[in-house]
């Protein structure tokens, strides 16, 4: 098991862990209904803290930023010889979870994507792991919550008697709302991107040479060039020229630069 910490990737802090220590860190939270913000970051993700100095403070306030892309697994170990082998992939992480949630009868909570996708997602879930209980669901809005809407939303997984809930809002609209309703939630909240469309048969994953490499960007792209090419053709080349500007000490990148956000964004 690793855990070496958390470390500044551009200004973002992203924990030094393997998929051992992260479910460590999850399991543990959800058997002491302790609240615990977690993301698993690519490069999207840790550049949407570059640009978005408020989001930047809201990444930086997570319990648990794990390395979901190979380039941010490959900044930490140039950039803090953290010499991790393994990223700490998204819908890995939650099937991992899952599994440990089968295991220890705690119950799941699934929030985001559409009422299609989570009724898929759960007829694949429930066959793979026997035993796993998924106390609730809810689609996203796909708007800006009212905070009526809100509280209704944090009422209804508090009373389904989840132990940790899964939140599939695509990024950062999920890592936003992890933010915000973190205190409100006494259980872990997993930000995991993709991970809802991957696991319910609707979006393919990149074959394993592909992710190895770091080129999972590259298959995504090719299945959803208009959707996508601006975030890859714009944020990796950008995403590169910073970190080989840390890296040389060209340029210092500011962990706590911005007041901490005041107005919810209360998305849904």
């Amino acid at each position: 098991m690793i855990d070496r910490g958390k470390h500044n990737i551009l200004g973002v802090r992203v924990d030094a862990v393997d998929y051992a220590a992260a479910v460590e860190r999850i399991a543990e939270a959800a058997v002491n209904r302790r609240p615990l913000a977690v993301s698993a970051l690519a490069v999207h993700g840790i550049m949407t803290g570059v640009l978005d100095p408020v989001q930047r403070i809201r990444l930086n306030n997570f319990d648990l930023v794990v390395p979901d892309g190979q380039p941010v697994r490959w900044a930490l170990n140039l950039l803090h010889g953290t010499r991790l082998d393994e990223r700490v992939y998204g819908p890995t992480l939650m099937l991992q979870m899952c599994e440990w949630a089968a295991a220890h009868e705690a119950p799941i909570f699934l929030f985001g994507g559409t009422g299609d996708q989570l009724a898929a997602l759960g007829q694949r879930l429930l066959p793979r792991f026997p035993g796993l209980r998924i106390a609730g669901t809810r689609p996203s809005a796909f708007r800006r919550l009212t905070a009526a809407e809100r509280d209704q939303l944090v009422a209804e997984i508090r009373g389904s008697g989840a132990a940790l809930t899964f939140v599939g809002l695509g990024c950062p609209r999920q890592e936003v709302w992890a933010y915000e309703n973190r205190d409100a939630l006494s259980m872990p909240l997993l930000a995991v991107g993709a991970a809802f469309a991957f696991h319910a048969g609707q979006l393919s994953q990149a074959p394993q040479f592909m992710q190895d490499r770091g080129l999972e960007w590259f298959y995504r792209l090719a299945r959803e060039p208009r959707r996508l090419w601006k975030r890859y053709a714009l944020l990796n080349p950008l995403y590169l020229a910073l970190l080989f500007a840390q890296w040389t000490g060209l340029r210092r990148f500011a962990l706590e630069d911005a007041p901490r956000p005041t107005d919810p964004m209360l998305y849904g």
